[in-house]
């Protein structure tokens, strides 16, 4: 007769994970979750650029929309002045003599600004770029200054002639030329952001390089593939296509 033992049989010993198993567990898991937020951010980066992108497409469809109502670009708006302001976001008008009415005779009214933001109250588009910064906006008053009173009266249209030129050129990373002779820039800073002015009309400093280039106040702007160092987006009004919208609409000549 067998015993209890006997019949009792050894029931399999149950084993867990080695230090070395578990660690190659968590390495593997490491990686996968590393490779997925790296495919998140590239995808998101591609989102953001798409959509600064179409930004900068409606900048200028309404910068060539008001020139072809005034005659003229936009003025640019105070880039330091906050977003909480009356004044945030308008055309900033100089008047001479001081406080005449614009819509008498003997007042000239100018643009106080050829370096600024873009006027994005005053073109009813949006303020910030995907990265919540302004649109840097250059733009000569030769292009820019408002008609005034008596002109209108002596039949004046436009601001500019077909022979106007303008001052800002834009150039490669290497200093080649692209484009000369042109009225206006706008520029979205990027995610690195650096000189770009915030809702709250501060600039962002520390910018270097080609990113100082275009945010420094000069007539000069780079527009480049972008890198680690840079990924500003520039874009500008072309002349031709700024003067043959005006002829369209009897502006010009």
């Amino acid at each position: 007769m067998k015993t209890l033992g006997q019949i009792t049989r050894k029931l399999p010993v149950q084993e867990g994970f080695s230090l070395v198993e578990l660690a190659i567990v968590l390495i593997i898991v490491a990686l996968l979750s590393s490779g997925l937020m790296f495919g998140l951010g590239n995808q998101q980066k591609q989102i953001q650029f798409k959509e600064m992108q179409n930004q900068t497409d409606n900048v200028l469809n309404a910068i060539m929309g008001f020139a072809m109502t005034n005659g003229r670009l936009p003025c640019p708006a105070d880039p330091n002045v906050s977003k909480q302001t009356n004044s945030a976001g308008t055309e900033i008008l100089s008047l001479s003599p001081p406080n005449c009415d614009p819509r008498t005779s003997g007042c000239v009214v100018t643009c106080k600004l050829e370096h600024g933001v873009v006027p994005w109250q005053t073109l009813a588009i949006q303020e910030i770029d995907p990265w919540g910064n302004r649109l840097t906006y250059f733009v000569g008053r030769e292009f820019s200054n408002p008609i005034s009173y008596d002109e209108e009266i002596s039949g004046v249209k436009a601001r500019f002639s077909l022979d106007t030129a303008g001052r800002a050129k834009i150039q490669s990373g290497a200093g080649q030329p692209i484009a000369s002779d042109v009225p206006a820039v706008i520029i979205s800073h990027g995610n690195r952001a650096f000189g770009a002015y915030t809702s709250a009309g501060q600039q962002i400093p520390d910018a270097i390089g080609d990113e100082k280039i275009n945010s420094n106040g000069t007539l000069t702007f780079v527009s480049r593939p972008p890198s680690d160092h840079f990924d500003d987006h520039v874009a500008w009004v072309v002349p031709t296509i700024l003067k043959s919208r005006l002829v369209a609409v009897g502006k010009l000549p």
